[in-house]
């Protein structure tokens, strides 16, 4: 693990990093989450040896289930905004990183926990009930701006509104046949193929892969960039509306 990470720990394959999420069995998603997450990115992104990440989970039962609600419900406003603003831009910058990135998905991954999912380049997920969507719906809120840009760049406007829309959870053939992941594999390969896929990718030409990628993520990020702040300003309303307080205490209450 590395020093001071408290909630993710990493491995070095070669020129392959993992970055396993590891805060309990959920891998929900706070404050202190998402800060260590960007200060490993940050490190992915400077140094040159480092040609590919793996973001995956330290547990077989959970990717991450997304949000820390108990935690966050409890936060002021300007708390709140201020990890919200913190969640998106690591987002951004997982989608936009010059290097290949792959989730290894080996448990549920939902709603914050799919998002860090389809913000990777590629997706592998393990075989049987490991449930991934995004139920942002269902609490109140809309699907984060960021992520409902890249769900529609990822799987067109039909499949991407029926999984924001209806806020239901998929399976793993499922989500191949709407193209949210890109191979199906039995649980104890998803980690090493993951990796095997990362380093076959970095072993590439890294400018060459660096403007083919940068050439699929910019409309999508312009997009993005263009309308973030009034985005999350709706996001924030909704969030402390009487409606979606109602329901995110009913969350908690079964978290």
């Amino acid at each position: 693990m590395a020093t001071g990470m408290k909630h993710i720990s990493i491995e070095n394959h070669d020129r392959v990093k993992v970055i396993k999420l590891d805060h309990g069995i959920t891998n929900a998603l706070n404050g202190e989450v998402i800060q260590e997450l960007c200060d490993e990115l940050q490190k992915v992104k400077e140094d040159p040896k480092v040609q590919g990440l793996v973001l995956s989970s330290a547990n077989e039962k959970f990717f991450s289930i997304g949000f820390d609600i108990p935690n966050l419900y409890q936060f002021p406003r300007n708390e709140f905004t201020e990890f919200y603003h913190a969640f998106n831009v690591f987002c951004l910058e997982l989608y936009t990183i010059p290097k290949p990135t792959v989730a290894a998905i080996t448990g549920h991954a939902i709603a914050g926990g799919c998002i860090l999912a389809l913000c990777c380049d590629y997706r592998l997920i393990a075989d049987g009930r490991k449930l991934m969507g995004l139920n942002e719906i269902k609490l109140g809120v809309p699907v984060p701006y960021p992520a409902d840009r890249i769900l529609r760049q990822t799987i067109g406007n039909r499949h991407a509104r029926d999984v924001m829309e209806g806020g239901e959870f998929y399976n793993p053939e499922e989500l191949f046949r709407f193209g949210m992941v890109d191979e199906i594999l039995p649980l104890e390969r998803v980690l090493q193929s993951s990796i095997e896929k990362a380093t076959s990718l970095g072993n590439l030409p890294q400018g060459a892969y660096a403007a083919i990628k940068q050439n699929r993520v910019e409309t999508t990020e312009a997009q993005i960039k263009a309308n973030l702040g009034e985005k999350e300003a709706h996001f924030i309303n909704y969030w402390y509306s009487k409606e979606s307080q109602s329901l995110l205490k009913e969350a908690v209450e079964k978290f």
